[in-house]
């Protein structure tokens, strides 16, 4: 692949169609993105249906396929889909510079705000002020979700067995608690082996190659802008919380392939247990936090690094190991986009490995209605509980901590966005608003 088609893929652009408008400019994808991250509440499936409705459907900045080729391939590597997401969008729009700008920004807004409730946290304990006040957003985010779920559903599912692989992968997470990556790879090697991709593919994307020479340098680039902190953390204070914190969440940044739920199943037993820097109270303070504020869900890996580190010795130590966590956990994004983006066109002008591509895709739509349904139930109730049955696994809610408030702000929601198609920005604000103002007159 030449240095051009690396750093400035909006050059050559396969399956834009004609329904895809022409590339932004830095201004405007900087003004998008800082809006994505302001708004993208809700967890991943939230932000992956914001990410659609923005990039996809009101600009037409990529194609749907370009979009859900590049959510299955994300949905492949360890780390964080969205943000990983965020940042292959824009180096699609922009090269690196528009990658790495897309995933701060994705990032930096959630970030700040974590950072601060977790200050007040510490300081403090609970912050009721931000739950009255995102009570009102997790029943607008609820719809975007369905609405993503449908729109996504209709344009992938177009074949039988897409259908069924999305039945079964739905089933095999929601009731079996399967391991997400087995599902994907089964959900792959089903359509490796079915081979139903379309073959027609442009010429232009034919006629491109993969330069490995670039590849190994971009590997070595960002393994050493990874590492060169945490190295010089193990080095100068090798008995510093801060390394510990380093060498914690980057192998957590390696290992944690699923996405942020599949980080917080590794990451809650240690932190707890192992290391005993939370209480498992604490623990669901924080992912509290993490699912009422902007950006990736994963910011409660911020969370827990300045607990920790403020623990250890106050404040200032605890802005470090809020910053040291932040690098460990995202920077290995970068790499595995940057070095992976290329090489998503290629996959897609080889049918089998594109049929495989395709099996993901279904089995993401079944994942997607999996997290829609846990996160409606938790929006929903206050009180809802794993009950196992043999292998079978059945979230049930407390049917008497039904919150009738979000019903209503849920209802008022879809019918402005679903029906009237207001903006979401627009929803977001009346629904948070209207939500704090519920709690705060008692009702």
């Amino acid at each position: 692949m030449s240095e051009e088609s690396l750093t400035s893929p909006k050059a050559s652009l396969p399956d834009r169609g004609p329904t895809t408008s022409s590339s932004p400019t830095i201004r405007e994808l900087f003004h998008v993105w800082l809006k994505i991250g302001l708004l993208s509440f809700g967890g991943p499936t939230a932000q992956i249906a914001l990410m659609h409705r923005m990039i996809v459907e009101e600009r037409s900045w990529l194609s749907e396929r370009q979009y859900l080729n590049a959510l299955s391939f994300c949905m492949l590597l360890p780390g964080p889909e969205a943000m990983q997401l965020a940042t292959y969008t824009g180096w699609r729009l922009h090269g690196f510079l528009g990658g790495l700008l897309a995933g701060l920004l994705f990032v930096i807004p959630g970030a700040l705000v974590v950072l601060a409730l977790a200050t007040i946290y510490a300081f403090f304990g609970d912050v009721p002020l931000v739950n009255a006040l995102f009570l009102g957003v997790k029943a607008c985010v609820l719809i975007v979700v369905i609405e993503a779920l449908h729109r996504v559903a209709l344009k992938v599912l177009h074949l039988p067995e897409y259908w069924f692989i999305a039945g079964l992968a739905f089933i095999g997470i929601f009731f079996l608690n399967l391991p997400f990556p087995m599902i994907i790879v089964v959900a792959a090697l089903f359509g490796f082996l079915r081979n139903n991709a379309d073959t027609t593919v442009p010429e232009e994307t034919k006629k491109r190659t993969r330069n490995l020479k670039q590849t190994l340098g971009t590997i070595a680039l960002w393994l050493i802008i990874w590492a060169t902190p945490l190295v010089l953390l193990n080095t100068f204070a090798p008995q510093s919380i801060l390394n510990d914190i380093g060498i914690f969440f980057s192998k957590l940044a390696v290992v944690t392939f699923g996405g942020a739920y599949a980080v917080l199943a590794y990451m809650s037993q240690d932190v707890v247990i192992h290391f005993g820097w939370l209480t498992a109270g604490e623990m669901m303070d924080g992912l509290g936090l993490a699912e009422t504020t902007p950006g990736p869900l994963i910011l409660v890996t911020e969370f827990v690094g300045f607990i920790a580190a403020f623990r250890e010795d106050g404040l200032a130590l605890g802005l470090l190991g809020a910053l040291v966590t932040l690098w460990a956990t995202f920077a290995p994004c970068f790499l595995w986009i940057f070095v992976g983006a290329p090489y998503i066109d290629w996959i897609g002008t080889q049918p089998r490995l594109r049929s495989a591509l395709s099996g993901i895709t279904a089995a993401v739509v079944g994942v997607i209605l999996n997290l829609s349904i846990w996160f409606g139930l938790h929006v929903f109730f206050s009180k809802v509980q794993a009950k196992p049955y043999g292998p079978v696994t059945v979230w049930v809610p407390d049917f008497h901590t039904l919150d009738w408030r979000v019903i209503l702000l849920s209802s008022v929601c879809g019918f402005l966005i679903l029906k009237l198609h207001w903006s979401l920005t627009r929803v977001l604000m009346i629904s948070a608003f209207s939500g704090a103002g519920l709690v705060w007159t008692g009702l």
